[in-house]
């Protein structure tokens, strides 16, 4: 079987779409990104598309799961000027500051390339100044960082994003209903819905479909009033509700509150509404730069004392030793 047979282009294709893959990227958001393209070729029966990789110096580029590294066509200072490119981000991407990057895509934005971010990618755009005025998204658990760092910003909990020339997605499958949605807007809808039911991707979600599951989904819990309860305890991290508050909001006692909790989760209200906030506590301690009474204060600790300990009572852990961990593998690359 010939490459064209799998759906490479065989000739020069309409649309060279480029992949800037920064070490430490998500595979998974990636080839979700990727193999739409390969298969809309491939059932068109046309070289609609083809797709080059970029790294910084032109080196392989080694994704998270450690499995093979994925070689790369260019460096950003031999690349193409690409009329799409896709910025596929790091596993961390709070101290990421490469200037030629930054002006490599300043470039490519001046001349008016199309410019997409893919899971931590928004992170790599906005650092570059190319994401002002825009909507844009990214990973739920890199949120916080990011409008942390860029307030003024349109950021969205939605799966993607387009907004004049930006094309910004949460990554893991949603990089699928992006590029999906990239190639209904080039080749149409039928194209497009023949390629997703190849990908046995029954249906292509829209850019406001939430990226996280619904509490039910995730907690397993069918009750209407625990799944509320749930839900209020999500929403009021920095300022938590006390029992009694959260009770009156569903319309039970406490005591009826304390049943739910041991019936249905096997633990009791205080327990998993601190155990919401230290989960909080964690990613923004491992995803975002915030000082860590900042982070405190953000998941309802008044003091930088007792988050300590409670912290370290949950994790075995001191939030310190926990954001020097998350860092360690980055500094040893380097």
């Amino acid at each position: 079987m010939n490459e064209y047979a799998y759906g490479r282009a065989m000739e020069e294709a309409r649309c060279t779409v480029g992949f800037l893959l920064v070490d430490s990227f998500s595979m998974m958001a990636f080839i979700s990104a990727l193999e739409p393209l390969r298969i809309a070729n491939r059932l068109s029966g046309e070289s609609l598309y083809d797709w080059k990789v970029v790294s910084e110096d032109g080196q392989p580029v080694m994704p998270t799961n450690g499995i093979t590294e994925v070689k790369a066509a260019y460096s950003v200072d031999t690349a193409p000027d690409f009329e799409v490119l896709f910025v596929a981000g790091p596993f961390d991407p709070l101290p990421y500051q490469n200037q030629r990057v930054f002006k490599w895509l300043g470039r490519l934005a001046r001349r008016e390339a199309t410019l997409g971010g893919i899971d931590t990618g928004s992170q790599v755009l906005a650092r570059a100044g190319l994401l002002k005025g825009k909507r844009c998204t990214i990973h739920w658990e890199n949120m916080q960082g990011f409008v942390n760092e860029f307030p003024d910003l349109q950021a969205s909990h939605e799966i993607y994003e387009y907004d004049h020339g930006r094309l910004t997605c949460a990554g893991g499958t949603a990089s699928m209903d992006m590029m999906l949605y990239f190639i209904e807007q080039q080749q149409g809808f039928e194209l497009a819905a023949s390629v997703s039911d190849v990908l046995i991707h029954p249906t292509i979600r829209h850019g406001d479909h939430p990226q996280r599951m619904s509490v039910e989904a995730r907690t397993g819990v069918r009750h209407a009033g625990l799944l509320e309860c749930i839900e209020l305890m999500e929403a009021n991290l920095e300022q938590p509700l006390t029992p009694g508050e959260l009770a009156a909001m569903i319309n039970v006692s406490k005591r009826q509150l304390e049943r739910l909790f041991r019936r249905y989760l096997n633990t009791t209200p205080a327990r998993y509404y601190l155990s919401l906030r230290l989960s909080e506590a964690k990613r923004l301690l491992e995803q975002s730069s915030m000082p860590i009474i900042d982070v405190a204060i953000a998941c309802g600790f008044n003091s930088a004392g007792h988050f300590s300990y409670r912290y370290r009572s949950f994790y075995g852990i001191s939030p310190r030793a926990a954001r020097a961990r998350a860092t360690a593998p980055l500094k040893a690359a380097n």
